[in-house]
Protein backbone atom coordinates (compact mmCIF):
# COMPACT_ATOMS: atom_id res chain seq x y z
CA UNK A 1 0.00 0.00 0.00
CA UNK A 2 2.82 2.38 0.87
CA UNK A 3 4.53 1.60 -2.43
CA UNK A 4 1.38 2.53 -4.35
CA UNK A 5 1.16 5.81 -2.45
CA UNK A 6 4.78 6.58 -3.26
CA UNK A 7 4.21 5.80 -6.95
CA UNK A 8 1.10 7.98 -7.01
CA UNK A 9 2.70 11.02 -5.37
CA UNK A 10 5.89 10.73 -7.41
CA UNK A 11 3.78 10.49 -10.56
CA UNK A 12 1.84 13.58 -9.54
CA UNK A 13 5.17 15.38 -9.16
CA UNK A 14 6.04 14.31 -12.72
CA UNK A 15 2.77 15.77 -13.97
CA UNK A 16 3.50 19.08 -12.25
CA UNK A 17 6.95 19.15 -13.84
CA UNK A 18 5.45 18.46 -17.27
CA UNK A 19 2.81 21.19 -16.94
CA UNK A 20 5.48 23.71 -15.96
CA UNK A 21 7.70 22.81 -18.93
CA UNK A 22 6.43 25.08 -21.70
CA UNK A 23 8.56 23.58 -24.46
CA UNK A 24 7.36 20.03 -23.84
CA UNK A 25 3.75 21.22 -23.65
CA UNK A 26 4.03 22.96 -27.01
CA UNK A 27 5.83 19.99 -28.52
CA UNK A 28 3.19 17.47 -27.43
CA UNK A 29 0.34 19.77 -28.51
CA UNK A 30 1.89 20.25 -31.94
CA UNK A 31 2.69 16.56 -32.41
CA UNK A 32 -0.90 15.46 -31.80
CA UNK A 33 -2.64 18.27 -33.69
CA UNK A 34 -0.97 20.25 -36.49
CA UNK A 35 1.59 17.56 -37.22
CA UNK A 36 -1.14 15.01 -37.91
CA UNK A 37 -3.11 17.44 -40.07
CA UNK A 38 -0.13 18.49 -42.19
CA UNK A 39 1.03 14.90 -42.62
CA UNK A 40 -2.41 13.79 -43.79
CA UNK A 41 -3.16 16.69 -46.13
CA UNK A 42 0.04 18.66 -46.57
CA UNK A 43 2.10 16.16 -48.57
CA UNK A 44 0.26 13.98 -51.06
CA UNK A 45 1.79 11.13 -53.03
CA UNK A 46 -1.42 10.49 -54.92
CA UNK A 47 -1.83 11.53 -58.53
CA UNK A 48 -4.49 14.22 -58.91
CA UNK A 49 -5.49 16.01 -62.14
CA UNK A 50 -2.16 15.50 -63.89
CA UNK A 51 -2.06 17.36 -67.24
CA UNK A 52 -1.63 14.89 -70.09
CA UNK A 53 -1.43 15.23 -73.88
CA UNK A 54 -1.66 12.64 -76.65
CA UNK A 55 0.04 12.53 -80.05
CA UNK A 56 -2.28 10.20 -81.97
CA UNK A 57 -0.55 9.10 -85.16
CA UNK A 58 -2.72 6.00 -85.50
CA UNK A 59 -6.25 7.50 -85.49
CA UNK A 60 -7.77 4.12 -84.70
CA UNK A 61 -10.44 2.78 -82.41
CA UNK A 62 -7.83 1.47 -79.98
CA UNK A 63 -6.04 4.83 -79.74
CA UNK A 64 -9.34 6.56 -79.01
CA UNK A 65 -10.10 3.97 -76.31
CA UNK A 66 -6.78 4.69 -74.64
CA UNK A 67 -7.39 8.45 -74.77
CA UNK A 68 -10.89 8.14 -73.30
CA UNK A 69 -9.57 5.95 -70.47
CA UNK A 70 -7.46 8.81 -69.07
CA UNK A 71 -10.10 10.34 -66.83
CA UNK A 72 -10.28 12.41 -63.62
CA UNK A 73 -9.42 12.46 -60.80
CA UNK A 74 -6.05 11.04 -61.76
CA UNK A 75 -5.65 12.82 -65.09
CA UNK A 76 -7.09 15.93 -66.67
CA UNK A 77 -8.93 15.57 -69.97
CA UNK A 78 -6.22 14.67 -72.53
CA UNK A 79 -5.36 17.29 -75.14
CA UNK A 80 -4.26 16.29 -78.60
CA UNK A 81 -1.09 17.90 -79.92
CA UNK A 82 1.27 17.32 -82.83
CA UNK A 83 4.60 15.55 -82.57
CA UNK A 84 6.55 18.79 -83.11
CA UNK A 85 4.85 20.45 -80.14
CA UNK A 86 6.09 17.94 -77.55
CA UNK A 87 9.38 19.61 -76.61
CA UNK A 88 7.94 23.11 -76.35
CA UNK A 89 5.03 22.07 -74.15
CA UNK A 90 7.19 19.89 -71.92
CA UNK A 91 9.78 22.66 -71.49
CA UNK A 92 7.12 25.14 -70.37
CA UNK A 93 5.54 22.60 -68.00
CA UNK A 94 2.13 22.54 -69.67
CA UNK A 95 1.94 18.75 -69.52
CA UNK A 96 3.36 16.23 -67.10
CA UNK A 97 2.78 13.30 -69.45
CA UNK A 98 2.75 13.14 -73.25
CA UNK A 99 1.67 9.84 -74.79
CA UNK A 100 2.76 9.14 -78.38
CA UNK A 101 0.73 6.47 -80.19
CA UNK A 102 2.58 5.39 -83.36
CA UNK A 103 1.09 4.64 -86.77
CA UNK A 104 -0.41 1.17 -87.33
CA UNK A 105 -0.56 0.62 -83.59
CA UNK A 106 -3.96 -1.09 -83.70
CA UNK A 107 -3.05 -3.17 -86.75
CA UNK A 108 0.15 -4.40 -85.12
CA UNK A 109 -1.73 -5.31 -81.93
CA UNK A 110 -4.30 -7.32 -83.88
CA UNK A 111 -1.50 -9.02 -85.85
CA UNK A 112 0.00 -10.29 -82.62
CA UNK A 113 3.07 -8.10 -82.73
CA UNK A 114 4.37 -6.03 -79.81
CA UNK A 115 4.23 -2.36 -80.82
CA UNK A 116 5.74 0.22 -78.49
CA UNK A 117 4.24 3.42 -77.13
CA UNK A 118 6.31 6.42 -76.13
CA UNK A 119 5.55 8.19 -72.86
CA UNK A 120 7.32 11.50 -72.24
CA UNK A 121 7.38 12.39 -68.54
CA UNK A 122 8.22 15.64 -66.77
CA UNK A 123 10.15 14.22 -63.81
CA UNK A 124 10.61 17.48 -61.89
CA UNK A 125 8.05 16.03 -59.45
CA UNK A 126 9.68 12.65 -58.97
CA UNK A 127 6.96 10.97 -56.91
CA UNK A 128 4.13 11.94 -59.26
CA UNK A 129 6.21 10.99 -62.30
CA UNK A 130 6.77 7.47 -61.04
CA UNK A 131 3.19 6.97 -59.89
CA UNK A 132 1.77 8.44 -63.10
CA UNK A 133 3.94 6.20 -65.25
CA UNK A 134 2.60 3.19 -63.39
CA UNK A 135 -1.00 4.39 -63.83
CA UNK A 136 -0.49 4.93 -67.55
CA UNK A 137 1.05 1.49 -67.98
CA UNK A 138 -1.84 -0.15 -66.16
CA UNK A 139 -4.49 1.78 -68.10
CA UNK A 140 -2.90 1.11 -71.49
CA UNK A 141 -2.43 -2.59 -70.74
CA UNK A 142 -6.04 -2.93 -69.59
CA UNK A 143 -7.44 -1.19 -72.66
CA UNK A 144 -5.32 -3.26 -75.05
CA UNK A 145 -6.39 -6.51 -73.37
CA UNK A 146 -10.07 -5.50 -73.43
CA UNK A 147 -9.76 -4.55 -77.10
CA UNK A 148 -8.21 -7.90 -77.99
CA UNK A 149 -10.85 -9.81 -76.04
CA UNK A 150 -13.65 -8.07 -77.94
CA UNK A 151 -12.04 -8.14 -81.37
CA UNK A 152 -11.10 -11.83 -81.17
CA UNK A 153 -14.28 -12.91 -79.41
CA UNK A 154 -12.49 -14.51 -76.49
CA UNK A 155 -14.59 -16.40 -73.95
CA UNK A 156 -14.63 -14.99 -70.45
CA UNK A 157 -13.16 -17.15 -67.73
CA UNK A 158 -15.67 -18.88 -65.44
CA UNK A 159 -13.94 -17.38 -62.39
CA UNK A 160 -13.66 -13.64 -61.83
CA UNK A 161 -11.30 -12.23 -59.22
CA UNK A 162 -12.75 -9.24 -57.37
CA UNK A 163 -10.29 -7.76 -54.84
CA UNK A 164 -11.96 -6.15 -51.84
CA UNK A 165 -10.12 -3.80 -49.50
CA UNK A 166 -11.41 -3.59 -45.95
CA UNK A 167 -11.58 -0.40 -43.85
CA UNK A 168 -10.16 1.82 -46.63
CA UNK A 169 -11.80 0.69 -49.91
CA UNK A 170 -10.64 3.71 -51.94
CA UNK A 171 -7.07 3.53 -50.58
CA UNK A 172 -7.43 7.08 -49.30
CA UNK A 173 -4.05 8.36 -48.16
CA UNK A 174 -5.50 10.65 -45.47
CA UNK A 175 -7.25 7.78 -43.73
CA UNK A 176 -4.04 5.78 -43.44
CA UNK A 177 -1.48 8.49 -42.67
CA UNK A 178 -3.54 10.26 -39.99
CA UNK A 179 -3.87 7.14 -37.84
CA UNK A 180 -0.30 6.03 -38.50
CA UNK A 181 0.98 9.42 -37.35
CA UNK A 182 -0.75 8.94 -34.00
CA UNK A 183 0.85 5.53 -33.56
CA UNK A 184 4.30 6.84 -34.50
CA UNK A 185 3.99 9.82 -32.16
CA UNK A 186 2.89 7.60 -29.27
CA UNK A 187 6.16 5.69 -29.51
CA UNK A 188 8.31 8.74 -30.17
CA UNK A 189 6.93 10.97 -27.42
CA UNK A 190 6.65 8.22 -24.82
CA UNK A 191 10.40 7.71 -25.06
CA UNK A 192 11.17 11.44 -25.22
CA UNK A 193 9.04 12.47 -22.23
CA UNK A 194 10.28 9.81 -19.84
CA UNK A 195 13.88 10.14 -20.94
CA UNK A 196 13.75 13.95 -20.78
CA UNK A 197 12.22 13.82 -17.29
CA UNK A 198 15.07 11.65 -16.03
CA UNK A 199 17.77 13.77 -17.68
CA UNK A 200 16.17 16.97 -16.38
CA UNK A 201 16.21 15.65 -12.81
CA UNK A 202 19.81 14.52 -13.19
CA UNK A 203 20.87 17.96 -14.42
CA UNK A 204 19.06 19.68 -11.55
CA UNK A 205 20.38 17.23 -8.97
CA UNK A 206 16.94 16.08 -7.80
CA UNK A 207 17.71 12.43 -8.57
CA UNK A 208 20.07 12.34 -5.60
CA UNK A 209 17.32 13.79 -3.43
CA UNK A 210 14.94 11.03 -4.52
CA UNK A 211 17.48 8.30 -3.81
CA UNK A 212 17.89 9.37 -0.18
CA UNK A 213 14.13 9.41 0.35
CA UNK A 214 12.29 6.26 1.54
CA UNK A 215 11.43 5.24 -2.03
CA UNK A 216 12.92 2.52 -4.20
CA UNK A 217 14.29 2.96 -7.75
CA UNK A 218 11.47 0.75 -9.02
CA UNK A 219 8.89 3.14 -7.54
CA UNK A 220 10.64 6.11 -9.16
CA UNK A 221 10.61 4.43 -12.57
CA UNK A 222 6.99 3.27 -12.21
CA UNK A 223 5.92 6.83 -11.35
CA UNK A 224 7.63 8.23 -14.43
CA UNK A 225 6.04 5.55 -16.61
CA UNK A 226 2.44 6.05 -15.49
CA UNK A 227 2.58 9.85 -15.39
CA UNK A 228 4.13 10.34 -18.82
CA UNK A 229 2.08 7.48 -20.24
CA UNK A 230 -1.10 9.20 -19.03
CA UNK A 231 -0.10 12.40 -20.81
CA UNK A 232 0.53 10.54 -24.08
CA UNK A 233 -2.70 8.55 -23.74
CA UNK A 234 -4.80 11.70 -23.28
CA UNK A 235 -3.05 13.37 -26.22
CA UNK A 236 -3.59 10.28 -28.40
CA UNK A 237 -7.30 10.17 -27.49
CA UNK A 238 -7.63 13.85 -28.40
CA UNK A 239 -5.87 13.32 -31.72
CA UNK A 240 -7.95 10.27 -32.62
CA UNK A 241 -11.33 11.77 -31.73
CA UNK A 242 -10.87 15.45 -32.57
CA UNK A 243 -8.19 15.61 -35.27
CA UNK A 244 -8.90 12.36 -37.11
CA UNK A 245 -12.65 11.88 -36.74
CA UNK A 246 -13.87 15.50 -36.57
CA UNK A 247 -11.30 17.62 -38.41
CA UNK A 248 -10.10 15.17 -41.07
CA UNK A 249 -13.47 13.36 -41.29
CA UNK A 250 -11.86 9.93 -41.21
CA UNK A 251 -14.29 7.13 -40.28
CA UNK A 252 -12.97 4.80 -37.59
CA UNK A 253 -14.14 1.26 -38.29
CA UNK A 254 -12.80 -0.27 -35.08
CA UNK A 255 -13.33 0.44 -31.40
CA UNK A 256 -11.74 3.61 -30.04
CA UNK A 257 -11.78 2.38 -26.39
CA UNK A 258 -10.08 -0.84 -27.50
CA UNK A 259 -7.41 1.16 -29.32
CA UNK A 260 -6.78 3.32 -26.27
CA UNK A 261 -6.64 0.25 -24.03
CA UNK A 262 -4.02 -1.33 -26.27
CA UNK A 263 -2.12 1.96 -26.37
CA UNK A 264 -2.13 2.11 -22.55
CA UNK A 265 -0.63 -1.38 -22.33
CA UNK A 266 1.93 -0.52 -25.01
CA UNK A 267 2.89 2.72 -23.25
CA UNK A 268 4.26 0.80 -20.27
CA UNK A 269 6.92 -0.78 -22.48
CA UNK A 270 7.57 2.41 -24.48
CA UNK A 271 8.02 4.55 -21.37
CA UNK A 272 10.26 1.87 -19.84
CA UNK A 273 12.49 2.15 -22.91
CA UNK A 274 12.52 5.91 -22.36
CA UNK A 275 13.73 5.41 -18.79
CA UNK A 276 16.42 3.04 -20.05
CA UNK A 277 17.64 5.47 -22.72
CA UNK A 278 17.46 8.36 -20.26
CA UNK A 279 19.69 6.39 -17.89
CA UNK A 280 22.29 5.74 -20.58
CA UNK A 281 22.21 9.17 -22.25
CA UNK A 282 24.07 11.95 -20.49
CA UNK A 283 22.40 14.87 -22.26
CA UNK A 284 19.32 15.71 -24.30
CA UNK A 285 21.19 15.58 -27.65
CA UNK A 286 22.27 12.03 -26.88
CA UNK A 287 18.70 11.10 -25.97
CA UNK A 288 17.42 12.66 -29.20
CA UNK A 289 19.83 10.60 -31.29
CA UNK A 290 18.89 7.42 -29.43
CA UNK A 291 15.19 8.19 -29.79
CA UNK A 292 15.53 8.80 -33.52
CA UNK A 293 17.11 5.38 -34.06
CA UNK A 294 15.06 3.26 -31.67
CA UNK A 295 11.43 3.42 -32.97
CA UNK A 296 12.23 2.32 -36.57
CA UNK A 297 13.91 -0.80 -35.19
CA UNK A 298 11.12 -1.56 -32.71
CA UNK A 299 8.23 -1.25 -35.19
CA UNK A 300 10.00 -3.28 -37.88
CA UNK A 301 10.49 -0.55 -40.46
CA UNK A 302 14.24 -1.04 -40.43
CA UNK A 303 15.88 -4.31 -39.63
CA UNK A 304 17.39 -7.43 -41.16
CA UNK A 305 15.18 -9.00 -43.80
CA UNK A 306 16.48 -12.50 -43.05
CA UNK A 307 17.69 -14.13 -39.86
CA UNK A 308 20.85 -16.18 -40.17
Amino acid sequence: MRALKNIFYLGRKELYSFVNDTMLLVFVAYAFSFSIYTAARGVSFELRNAPVAIVDLDRSQLSRRIASALTPPYFMTPEEISFNEIDENMDFGRYTFVLVIPERFEADVIAGEQPELQINIDATVVAHAGIGAGYLQTIITREVMDFLDRSEGRIDLPVTIEPRIMFNPNMNQEWFISVMQIINHVTLLAIILTGAALIRERERGTVDHLLVMPVTPAEIMAAKCWANGLVILIAAAFALIVMVQIVLQVPIAGSVPLFLTGAAVYLFSATAIGVFLGTIARSMPQLSVSDARTPPVLDGRRGPSLSH
